[in-house]
């Protein structure tokens, strides 16, 4: 676990203040909007380290790694609008039995995965559709 300075500390709390996935550029815009003098790249490494840690979940969306706030040590899976990002976690049971049995029938074990289902939300749907 990296040491927490106060740059890491403002990129979680910023990252915490957004309800939906964040990318980099956009958290260190806020961060210098509210005055603080963190640099770029110390945005992406804090972002990479909460990532790892478990604090935060990372997507890749049009080539962009994006960031938001999570429940450390909790193994979730996340509906993403692709609209306006409307990210809601869900369970998905289903997922994990397949994944766990497909690992074993390969002769793997200690399994892991990463599961976001892209569409749109309803809200956006309903936009799309009256215009």
């Amino acid at each position: 676990m990296k040491r927490n300075t106060w740059q890491r500390e403002a990129v979680r709390e910023a990252l915490g203040g957004n309800d939906g996935f964040v990318s980099a550029q956009t958290l260190h815009s806020e961060l210098r909007d509210a005055g603080s003098p963190i640099g770029l790249a110390t945005v992406y490494r804090a972002l990479a380290d909460l990532a790892v840690e478990g604090e935060a979940d990372s997507l890749q969306a049009e080539g962009e790694s994006l960031y938001r706030a999570c429940t450390p040590g909790q193994h979730h899976h996340h509906l993403i609008c692709r609209n306006c990002g409307l990210t809601v976690e869900i369970e998905a049971d289903a997922v994990e039995q397949w994944a766990q049995a497909t690992a074993a029938a390969h002769g793997f074990s200690q399994a892991t995965h990463v599961v976001d289902v892209f569409g749109l939300c309803a809200a956006c749907r309903l936009a799309a559709q009256g215009s």
